[in-house]
């Protein structure tokens, strides 16, 4: 499969890119409203990053508890209910009134369900492009177009959200975002067909536990899942803080930052042959940090901008990382793996909107952003080097085929 035509002509793909799109609108919408309205009443920079991105520390409960249900699930019948599900609970926070403290409690429970969303859903994009996935070029064309999909709707979602933030109001946005959900639902329902869960048995803690176990016990793996949610989540919690940097530009920021991030998925995925992908992953992660560190000279808004945007191309080298996270995993595994590296990203993610928050509370937004920068900047120093270290190692091969390779280069 060379061509993005070629995926939208493959049964199911549509649908299941359709649903996702939409509920991504959903998130990015429903999140800046949130945020907005956390920080209006709370005037708290460390509430408004958790309320937009600490739902995903619920996601380390879920993986270690609901992981083995990804591939022992129906698909079709699991991301409708999740949806369903997202709806229900963002219409519930846009009740005038209600604490804040049963704001956080529904976020915490959305996020555990998130958590079992991603792995079914990745899987079930794997099985949909089966046969390209044996040539090892479809995942990566079909990850990154969803990955493009996520940028555009972030773009358009920022900027609208924005937009109905300041001319209605926080609330009429969240039930926005909650018919985006239930549009998604309709999606998935009537767009994809009935299919059996991937792997047979019941779900449970200890098998989630084993599969873990097992993902996490060959060293290219564990690295490339290191790589996969440490620099991304703390250039995340920069992120975090831009309803505290600048209240009014926040969704411009937004914006621009997923603009970047939809340059650097469009070029990795079409445009960089193979063999260049897999050397591009480490200057991608430092792009993705470096920039950012400007936010030490507290740059105005346009420069802002400009700074996330080139930053966020950066985000290119997920795609890169979960190529190779791809060809070391059992394909029966597939969906397991990637719901953990999605549960540990979003993890990482709610980790360093908290940390983000905490040290902006103490010091300021702008430096607390500085921080999480330089923060992201040595941990992919320091990856590096622990995969030039395994490089050196002499591995003999198991059972598993990846045991024959180190690094942290994807």
């Amino acid at each position: 499969m060379r061509s993005y035509s070629a995926l939208f002509r493959t049964p199911e793909f549509t649908p299941l890119f359709l649903s996702t799109a939409l509920r991504s609108a959903a998130s990015t919408i429903g999140g800046l409203a949130l945020a907005t309205l956390t920080y209006r009443a709370t005037g708290s920079p460390l509430l408004s990053a958790l309320s937009m991105f600490g739902p995903q520390l619920a996601q380390v409960v879920g993986a270690t508890t609901l992981l083995s249900a990804s591939d022992r699930l129906p698909p079709r019948a699991t991301l409708t209910g999740i949806a369903l599900a997202f709806a229900l609970g963002t219409a519930a926070m846009a009740i005038p009134g209600l604490p804040i403290g049963a704001v956080f409690a529904l976020l915490l429970v959305l996020g555990l369900i998130a958590s079992l969303g991603a792995g079914v859903g990745w899987g079930l994009l794997n099985e949909i492009l089966e046969n390209e996935i044996l040539e090892k070029k479809g995942y990566l064309l079909g990850r990154s177009v969803f990955n493009m999909s996520n940028g555009l709707m972030q773009i358009a979602g920022f900027a609208t959200g924005g937009i109905m933030v300041a001319a209605l109001s926080p609330r009429t946005t969240l039930l926005t975002s909650a018919a985006l959900y239930l549009a998604g639902a309709l999606v998935t329902r009537l767009g994809l067909t009935r299919r059996p869960p991937r792997l047979s048995g019941r779900p449970s803690i200890a098998q989630t536990w084993r599969t873990n176990a097992q993902l996490w016990s060959a060293r290219p793996r564990r690295l490339t899942y290191l790589g996969l949610w440490i620099p991304n989540g703390l250039v995340v919690g920069v992120e975090s803080l831009y309803v505290s940097y600048d209240p009014r530009s926040a969704g411009t920021l937004f914006a621009f930052a997923a603009l970047g991030m939809l340059i650097g998925d469009v070029t990795i995925g079409r445009f960089v042959p193979p063999g260049r992908r897999r050397q591009l992953a480490v200057p991608l992660l430092l792009l993705l940090a470096v920039p950012n560190l400007l936010f030490a000279l507290r740059p105005g808004v346009w420069a802002a901008a400009v700074t996330v945007c080139v930053a966020s191309i950066g985000y290119g080298a997920s795609l890169v990382q979960q190529e190779r996270l791809m060809s070391l995993t059992p394909p029966e595994l597939s969906g397991h793996a990637l719901g953990l590296h999605s549960a540990g990203m979003l993890t990482m993610q709610g980790v360093s909107a908290a940390l983000a928050g905490t040290v902006a509370q103490l010091t300021s937004p702008a430096t607390a952003m500085t921080v999480m920068a330089a923060g992201s900047v040595c941990v992919t120093v320091g990856l590096v080097a622990a995969g030039r270290r395994a490089e050196r190692r002499t591995v003999v091969p198991g059972p598993d085929d990846e045991l024959r390779e180190g690094a942290v280069r994807g």
